[in-house]
């Protein structure tokens, strides 16, 4: 089970999102679907999430309603192996999207393109073979901007196997601060991600739109999680959080999603009541509420 996974807030696309992204990546699948019961807050019956594979990166989509949007302070920087590859995600994921930055050749990528797709995720597509993979891409902008490489070394200190693998800096010279993190590469629990910097005039930041779902095998996890991501932040409801630097992350054990699954309703019901009225979320309530 992958430790960290991406969480896409959708309004009622969740579903669709997922099928959408499958049908344009290689060893990508839909790996499940959840659906709303007795308790809601959706029609009974109908999706609450759909969780899917792409290039061995694991997402879960949510159907919360017109909540947040996405911006790109998080998006996922594709590797390609090969040009055709490039353009085909290129053409795909533009189709009723936003360019941010054309699909051509830069200083820095023989072809790199920036863009939010349909659905307001955003996406940077790299040609740099020889292997394809996703990586979550934090872009630090605003009140955020010049903490990339404090938030990576913070992050890799709260989970095992995680550190800080490279940072590049801005030279001296150029339109962005010199020093500040141009590219970072960390990892966290034995996963890739990448960061960066930029000083221009964005008009968005990080957004509970995505989160960062933190699977925990035990109450200990749960409560170490909780306690030392929400440090400096904001503690929300039902496992949600939003650290120092403005990211959200939920703390989940993992036993919940089974709880949730469970065929009769009524156990499932009283879980979900259960967890409505938690901020940390505590196993031992939970099994309790599902076994009453």
């Amino acid at each position: 089970m992958q430790k960290i996974v991406p969480f896409l807030w959708l309004d009622h696309q969740a579903e669709e999102a997922a099928k959408f992204y499958t049908s344009l990546f290689d060893k990508s699948k839909i790996t499940g679907t959840t659906r709303f019961g007795e308790a809601g807050p959706g029609p009974r019956g109908s999706v609450m999430t759909a969780s899917f594979r792409l290039e061995g990166q694991e997402f879960t989509a949510l159907n919360g309603g017109p909540v947040f949007a996405f911006t790109p302070a998080v998006s996922f920087f594709v590797t390609c192996r090969t040009e055709a590859e490039a353009d085909t995600l290129w053409r795909e994921l533009s189709k009723g999207g936003k360019i941010l930055m054309e699909l051509a050749r830069y200083p820095f990528s023989e072809k790199f393109g920036w863009l939010s797709d349909r659905y307001g995720v955003s996406w940077q597509i790299n040609l740099a073979g020889p292997q394809k993979k996703i990586t979550p891409f934090f872009m630090f902008v605003g009140q955020q901007h010049g903490k990339a490489e404090e938030a990576m070394k913070s992050w890799a200190s709260k989970f095992e196997n995680s550190a800080v693998a490279q940072v590049e800096r801005y030279p001296e010279g150029m339109p962005e601060p010199a020093g500040t993190v141009m590219h970072g590469r960390f990892s966290l629990a034995g996963q890739e991600f990448m960061a960066m910097d930029s000083a221009r005039e964005h008009a968005f930041t990080f957004t509970p739109a995505i989160s960062f779902y933190v699977n925990c095998e035990s109450q200990e996890e749960v409560d170490g999680f909780w306690e030392k991501l929400s440090a400096g932040g904001k503690k929300g409801q039902c496992g949600w959080l939003e650290d120092r630097y403005g990211v959200s992350w939920q703390v989940v054990p993992t036993v919940l999603p089974k709880l949730l699954a469970d065929k009769d309703p009524a156990r499932s019901k009283r879980v979900v009541e259960a967890m409505l009225k938690m901020t940390r979320l505590d196993i031992r309530t939970l099994q309790e509420a599902h076994g009453r």
